[in-house]
């Protein structure tokens, strides 16, 4: 019921966003344009990573099979594409095939499996897919916030920034100071997230095949409702970051004409009575909350109970992933302080959800809930009192920011107690 729900919820979402494309921005429909790409190049994307997800539930023989024919699809259709003289963009050779396997499978699922055996393989299919969708969708509800939000409240940030000492102006001098080493590692890191998180998701769900079932909870279900969640956030904030607003802008989008000021990252912007201004059709407004601090939290939580080096993998992925969110000038400190609340809080809940609501967690996700919300309340009616008060608002943050951590470690803690040392028992006394 669960996984039906989930789907239809899907499917009505997908079907929305392809409608707005289509009529209100005038955009290539998400759907529309991942269905062309089962012919034409597609643009560089997870679908090799949605197939590896696929796969956990094909045994070694089928998987080798299925990725045998997903390389061989995309050969052929390379060689057609090189044959009728079709230019393709670098970084676009491959990935059709990989899709012309996950909807083999999903016919196959229908059409040759029965019972809990259909069910499984459909899974399968639904989490590779749903990561490929969430890559097109995710580029439609960016395109959605620079469109229907022309204002933007980064003046309101940069005050509040003041009261954790702005931290987006200080990394970004630091990796200039280091460049290029500093830019290309940082950047291949906050580019490359989606694979960190596949990797992770492999590991969890290493045993599916064997096992013939999913376990309760795993890394694609946070990351998902991260990326479900957070763009309505962006559409109540629009903020378009540092970078953008402050800055030349970046990735082909903004520039001067457009900042309130060029300042990032070498002169701090002073504190006044802020308010909305507007900014291009084009760049995106997400900024708050980060979801990719929230994504590299999740990460980071799904590697503690790994190997030591997935563990340590997991702890460098965030501690770059935030220097670059700030370094680059793509995020304010406030953004990143929110992200972790958003991604502790969406966590916390759906392990509730699976484990059966308690108390315990009612409490903590009720309390996680509040304190974002509170955080977005300060951010847009106290920025001015923020920044002109940095040894108290600065602290508090932090302190809040410290006690919903605190709290999900007690929450979870509760939940999976350390196994207790065995007895060893009492020597007794010989018998005579």
């Amino acid at each position: 019921m669960l996984w039906a729900t989930a789907g239809v919820a899907v499917l009505g979402l997908l079907v929305t966003l392809e409608v707005v494309a289509r009529r209100r921005l005038g955009a290539p429909e998400p759907m529309g344009q991942q269905i062309l790409e089962a012919v034409f190049a597609p643009k560089p994307g997870p679908l090799y990573g949605g197939l590896a997800l696929m796969m956990v539930v094909l045994t070694w023989r089928q998987r080798f099979l299925a990725a045998g024919l997903a390389v061989g699809i995309d050969a052929v259709l390379l060689a057609v594409r090189w044959a009728v003289g079709v230019e393709v963009d670098d970084g676009s050779f491959f990935g059709s095939g990989a899709l012309w396997v996950m909807l083999g499978y999903a016919i196959v699922a229908v059409t040759r499996r029965t019972g809990p055996e259909r069910v499984l393989l459909l899974k399968g299919v639904g989490l590779g897919l749903l990561l490929v969708a969430g890559r097109k969708t995710g580029d439609t509800w960016l395109l959605i916030t620079a469109k229907t939000r022309p204002l933007v409240l980064d003046p309101y940030l940069a005050a509040a920034d003041h009261a954790l000492g702005d931290p987006s102006w200080l990394v970004g001098r630091l990796v200039r100071a280091t460049d290029p080493i500093s830019t290309h590692l940082l950047g291949w890191v906050y580019a490359q997230l989606a694979v960190a998180a596949v990797v992770v998701a492999l590991y969890q769900l290493r045993n599916v095949a064997a096992e013939r079932r999913f376990p309760r909870h795993h890394l694609v279900r946070t990351f998902l409702v991260i990326g479900l969640l957070g763009p309505g956030i962006y559409m109540l904030f629009p903020v378009v970051g540092p970078v953008f607003a402050y800055g030349p802008g970046a990735s082909g989008t903004g520039g001067v004409e457009w900042a309130v000021a060029d300042l990032w990252p070498d002169a701090l912007p002073s504190i006044s009575a802020p308010h909305p201004v507007p900014y291009d059709g084009i760049t995106p407004r997400n900024c708050m909350p980060s979801l990719h601090t929230a994504w590299s939290v999740a990460i980071f939580i799904h590697t503690r109970k790994s190997p030591r080096p997935m563990r340590f993998a997991g702890t460098f992925w965030l501690v770059a992933t935030l220097a670059a969110t700030l370094g680059f000038g793509y995020h304010y400190g406030t953004d990143l302080i929110a992200g972790v609340v958003f991604a502790l809080t969406i966590e916390a809940a759906l392990r509730s959800l699976d484990r059966g609501w308690d108390r315990a967690g009612i409490q903590f996700v009720a309390y996680g809930t509040v304190v974002f919300a509170a955080l977005l309340v300060s951010y847009r009616c106290l920025p001015v009192e923020m920044g002109e008060r940095p040894w108290v608002f600065g602290p508090l943050l932090l302190l809040v920011t410290a006690s919903v951590i605190h709290g999900y470690l007690r929450l979870t803690r509760l939940w999976d107690p350390e196994a207790a040392p065995a007895r060893r028992p009492e020597p007794q006394p010989e018998l005579v």
